[in-house]
């Protein structure tokens, strides 16, 4: 038996990538795909700008908090805010989207507030926001789940003629998942209205993208039938093209599509996590030029496009938001336990009635035995 570093680890096969921004700011790729993203001018690059830059504070007050001890656990998103703030801000407020537990971006987008995303984290809710009033799903924690859900959700949509679309974030890992596989032949099966948005951030945990798969995974998507669009995630503009492109197949009855943005997750894959013992220094140097938030930055810069002043009140803006979440988050009040069998039904259900009967008897038995 051989053990996991004994194993040969392939690198993936060559293969471009769209990518309309370079690491040093300057606008590359063809007219053709530039002409999608043309309306995205500097006042609405400053604004994904300024996105990228507030979900980059409130994550180092998400990490903050956890270990002040406020939160239990928290899943950084540095390094990922052009894949998930690019692509959130292309959907339509009737869109639905399905997510892992790192969407804090997307969350943001949606219309979340600061405090809501620290709600799960702290243990006293199931789900930081109300689903239907942002359109967005809890965050999964179970690894692919949720792709089965927006798959279904997507059928819904095809059933009742809308012209919605569903979107499920996965990470590199869910790729190994047979849910995500199971979700896949449903949507291609009955072309549906669904993206499946993977952030190949490189590491699943501890696990490098070239252990899980000899090739990009955006060519998965040939053998499912389903379209796909690699893309470069810490670009704003390509994930923004190829979102949109994505979006119109599905509104027009072209089905799904498979988007692998190529991105990195800078810091640990949770707050529990070392990433140190996994991987080079060198290796995340070198991402670190590559910054989905520095990129930006340069191009507006060299483009004569960042005016006077908006550094400081972007930075005003987003430790005021911070603030917002530390001082919500530690207001917090825990649950009571009874609260447990609330929302496990749409309808009323008499076991779960019995359910909760039974526990507040059993609390006010131990309230009344004696010390």
């Amino acid at each position: 038996m051989h053990s996991t570093t004994d194993i040969p680890v392939p690198a993936q096969k060559a293969s471009g990538f769209l990518q309309l921004i370079d690491p040093d700011g300057h606008r590359v790729g063809s007219a053709e795909e530039r002409e999608r993203v043309r309306d995205l001018d500097h006042d609405a690059l400053r604004g994904l700008l300024e996105d990228m830059r507030i979900i980059r504070r409130i994550d180092e007050e998400g990490t903050a908090l956890q270990r002040h001890g406020e939160l239990g656990i928290w899943p950084p998103v540095r390094g990922q805010e052009a894949a998930q703030i690019a692509s959130a801000r292309m959907l339509r407020a009737e869109d639905f989207v399905f997510s892992t537990y790192r969407e804090h971006g997307v969350a943001y987008c949606r219309g979340a507030e600061p405090t809501d995303l620290a709600r799960a984290w702290r243990g006293v809710t199931f789900c930081g926001w109300d689903p239907n009033a942002i359109r967005m799903a809890a965050g999964q924690v179970i690894i692919g789940a949720h792709a089965l859900h927006a798959t279904g959700y997507a059928m819904g949509i095809a059933w009742d003629g809308d012209d919605s679309a569903a979107i499920a974030y996965l990470g590199d890992g869910a790729m190994s998942e047979g849910d995500v596989s199971e979700a896949m032949v449903f949507a291609a099966s009955f072309r549906v209205p669904v993206i499946f948005f993977v952030q190949n951030n490189q590491w699943a945990i501890s696990e490098p993208v070239t252990l899980q798969s000899r090739v990009p995974l955006s060519e998965r998507g040939s053998g499912f039938g389903i379209p796909a669009i690699r893309v470069d995630g810490n670009d704003v503009l390509a994930v923004a093209s190829a979102t949109r492109t994505a979006l119109e197949r599905a509104r027009t009855g072209g089905g799904p599509t498979l988007i692998e943005a190529v991105t990195y997750r800078m810091g640990p894959h949770t707050t529990a996590d070392d990433p140190t013992r996994y991987r080079a220094d060198d290796e995340v140097a070198a991402w670190e030029a590559r910054d989905p938030i520095l990129r930006l930055e340069r191009l507006l810069d060299r483009e004569g496009a960042l005016p006077d002043g908006f550094d400081e009140r972007v930075t005003a803006r987003g430790d005021a938001l911070a603030g917002e979440m530390r001082a919500g988050c530690t207001a917090l009040s825990d649950p009571t336990p009874e609260s447990l069998f609330s929302h496990v039904y749409a309808e009323p259900h008499a076991d779960m009635d019995a359910q909760r009967e039974a526990l507040v008897a059993y609390l006010d038995g131990l309230e009344e035995a004696p010390r």
